[in-house]
């Protein structure tokens, strides 16, 4: 066991209660340090998960509304146009289809419904039937409903906030410096400018990563630390999957298990009330570790992550009781 002073991770706990770890040091530290052993690093993070959320995790389910026919050219996803991937491509989803799925989540017990659908941005028709859907939803069943639609801006995002969409999902997928690897056909302020707009329109902010496309560890904090400042209450880390047929290709991520969990830590300590979630690539990359991504995040998707398989939504909840947690469910109001 390595001799390391104790006080640092009692300083990170400090810090993360205090509002949130902002010496970046620090969080270099955690990443890079050998020295940094991990199970304290757990206890540091949950420390302040515990604060915050105790020991209930929210399971969130996706639908993948639109499946491919995106005309950006993000080099990581296997809907972008320039994509070889070998996936079923299909237009918007019935209706009726959309909400069946949405009466399966709840019924399931799950916390957030999140309608998924690929291409740049909805236009006007598109937008008005999405608005229906969550309004319909919304009337029927007591889940939280969260939207992925690409680039809205604040007249789009109020029509949202006015039929009852709960949240906004746009992730920043990697830090401004290093975008241009990733993606040609739009830029990181492109992405900054539609969460302000959503959430300028009183829209909750669903936003996160991909991790392991070849960023640098500063790139990593300086995602952390903008997700802060935007208030955004759930940040999804996922976790490079390569499709083959893909632009980025199969980098050399070097995504261990412990990686993956540090990164998760780091997401704690610098976003101490936001909901982390243990997202794409979970089960690939953290495998027999799995349970431990509890101790710093509080949120988990089922059943798979548009494009890429996932565990069961049963699997997922025996998971979360055996390792002493609770599945938390929308209390149905009265």
């Amino acid at each position: 066991m390595a001799d390391f002073d104790d006080t640092f991770y009692q300083r990170l706990t400090v810090s993360g209660l205090a509002g949130g770890l902002s010496d970046m040091a620090a969080g270099l530290r955690i990443l890079q340090d050998e020295g940094v052993e991990l199970l304290p690093l757990l206890q540091a993070a949950f420390r302040v998960r515990e604060r915050y959320f105790g020991r209930r995790v929210r399971v969130q389910v996706l639908n993948n509304v639109q499946n491919g026919y995106c005309p950006e050219d993000c080099h990581y996803c296997a809907q972008s146009a320039n994509s070889e991937a070998s996936i079923v491509r299909y237009r918007v989803k019935p209706e009726e289809e959309i909400l069946a799925e949405a009466e399966r989540a709840w019924q399931a017990g799950m916390y957030r419904y999140c309608m998924v659908l690929s291409g740049r941005g909805p236009n006007s028709e598109r937008l008005g039937q999405m608005a229906d859907l969550v309004r319909r939803i919304k009337a029927r069943w007591p889940i939280e409903v969260c939207l992925s639609a690409g680039f809205i801006d604040r007249p789009m995002a109020a029509t949202l906030k006015a039929a009852g969409l709960d949240r906004y999902n746009h992730n920043l997928n990697t830090a401004e410096g290093h975008y241009g690897a990733i993606c040609r056909t739009h830029t990181y302020q492109d992405r900054l400018a539609t969460l302000q707009s959503a959430r300028s329109e009183g829209l909750e902010v669903c936003s996160g990563l991909i991790v392991g496309m070849g960023e640098s560890d500063e790139d990593l904090w300086t995602v952390a630390t903008p997700l802060r400042q935007l208030a955004a209450r759930s940040i999804p880390v996922n976790f490079y999957v390569h499709i083959p047929g893909n632009t980025l290709g199969e980098v050399a991520h070097g995504l261990t298990p412990e990686r993956c969990l540090r990164i998760l830590c780091l997401f704690r300590l610098v976003n101490p009330d936001a909901e982390i979630r243990a997202a794409g690539g979970r089960e690939i990359h953290l495998r027999a570790l799995s349970p431990l991504s509890l101790y710093p995040a509080n949120g988990l998707f089922s059943a798979g992550y548009l494009n890429v398989g996932g565990q069961s939504t049963a699997d997922v909840q025996q998971m979360i009781l055996d390792a002493g947690f609770a599945v938390e469910v929308v209390e149905e109001a009265d």
